[in-house]
């Protein structure tokens, strides 16, 4: 009996294991722009240009730096995957993420998740893919 309690607390105080899961530190890559499902051009980042993405326990937090823009972004909410989607709720940033969770705060990706890196796609109103933002695993 002592044997098996300590197996089950080994089994659960153990890290999870977080492939194929959006736990997880990502930074972004590039931007792809898409004619309505296929890709038509990749934008890497720009030089000193940072956006970091957070998942752990179903909540998201994101920071920006821009080198072009002296006032960095951030946004803090909850999160939740299905196969095909992301789905981001936003609640709460700096100035100007607030000022635009006015009208949006609820965001819904196409996912394309692996291991180590994943996309996330915006559409338009009838489905057609228009841009990604491209991160890789860093944590």
């Amino acid at each position: 009996m002592m044997a098996l309690l300590a197996t089950a607390a080994i089994i659960t105080s153990s890290k999870p294991n977080t492939m194929h899961t959006m736990e997880g530190t990502w930074e972004l890559e590039s931007f792809y722009n898409y004619d309505g499902q296929d890709i038509t051009d990749t934008i890497p980042t720009p030089k000193g240009y940072r956006q970091v993405k957070m998942y752990y326990d179903g909540h998201v937090m994101w920071s920006r730096t821009d080198p072009n823009d002296t006032i960095g972004r951030f946004g803090y909410g909850s999160y939740y995957i299905t196969d095909k989607e992301l789905i981001e709720t936003i609640e709460y940033g700096d100035y100007g993420m607030m000022r635009a969770l006015d009208t949006l705060r609820n965001f819904t990706f196409e996912l394309d998740l692996k291991d180590n890196n994943f996309i996330q796609i915006t559409q338009d109103a009838e489905g057609n893919r228009t841009f990604s933002e491209n991160y890789k695993r860093i944590d």
